[in-house]
């Protein structure tokens, strides 16, 4: 469903046997954690797992009354005629244990695509076994082999164990940005002006 890329060069080692296929027209492996598991794009029969992790995500960040997405809503979004938002999931023994939903975005100082990555998850018996990393590298992979120029991500000042992981893979926090948002009512407020110029 993604499309999405990576490209290693031509000596990339054969698919072990605890890797399944990616579905797309790469010739190289998926990238693998732990043996048994395996990165792959995200199919309709995944959504609603994705639904559930989703709900165990926004738990552990403390809202979970925020949750408004459907199974029918995320299935209309990722797997529409021309999606706008992609995801892969990490598989083992025909269980979905971790996903990773994104979308493109475009900086105008480098005047290329990026990756912006909304949400990465892995459940919690998973975790240490390199699954976070594998769905990362999967989508530093996209990146490399659309010639986009970066891969980003939000995460919450308070989750350590995160944020350290961020960091041992090379990420760099833009401590100098914050986070601006309109939705609800001032969404709406904003928008009625639209045209009154």
């Amino acid at each position: 469903m993604t499309g999405a890329g990576g490209a290693r060069g031509g000596d990339d080692p054969p698919n072990p046997p605890h890797c399944a296929s990616r579905g797309d027209d790469r010739p190289n492996p998926p990238h693998c954690a732990s043996p048994g598991v395996s990165i792959r794009p995200a199919r309709p029969a995944d959504v609603p797992r994705i639904i559930e992790l989703i709900r165990e995500l926004a738990d552990y960040e403390r809202s979970l009354d925020q949750v408004t997405a459907t199974a029918d809503g995320l299935r209309a979004a990722l797997f529409a005629e021309r999606p706008a938002v992609f995801a892969h999931v990490a598989e083992t023994a025909g269980t979905v244990v971790g996903f990773a939903l994104w979308f493109k975005n475009f900086s105008t100082w480098l005047g290329r695509h990026g990756i912006y990555l909304e949400d990465l998850y892995v459940t919690p018996a998973m975790r240490g076994r390199g699954v976070g990393k594998a769905l990362l590298a999967e989508l530093a992979a996209t990146c490399l082999h659309r010639g986009y120029g970066r891969l980003e991500w939000w995460v919450l000042d308070w989750n350590e164990p995160a944020i350290g992981f961020y960091r041992s893979i090379g990420a760099e926090p833009m401590s100098e940005w914050t986070v601006q948002r309109l939705s609800g009512a001032a969404l709406a407020d904003l928008a009625r002006g639209a045209g009154q110029t």
